[in-house]
């Protein structure tokens, strides 16, 4: 089984508003009608009867690393990359 990370999105003017990522396990290629029924019904499973008139916009394969972790952000603790030194300008008059 693949791990599969899915981007959904309600309907304007819903009553739930629902907008985020979740992730799905599918044996189907990514892209196909297989792989979306996964995705479809693990939303279902998750958000019960407010998400059937959900979409899901973008079906993603997760890497080892991924950048998302269930919807959840995560806080980055390193210092800041310090800013490049500009070249002086020159006044050529």
């Amino acid at each position: 089984m693949q791990t599969y990370v899915a981007n959904y999105r309600s309907p304007d003017g819903a009553d739930v508003s629902g907008l985020g990522v979740f992730e799905f396990e599918s044996d189907a290629r990514i892209g196909t009608r297989a792989n979306l029924h996964d995705a479809r019904l693990r939303l279902l499973e998750l958000f019960g009867k407010d998400a059937v008139s959900w979409t899901i916009t973008k079906v993603e394969r997760k890497g080892a690393k991924s950048k998302v972790a269930d919807g959840q952000m995560e806080l980055d603790f390193r210092d800041p990359k310090p800013q490049p030194k500009r070249k002086a300008t020159k006044a050529y008059w």
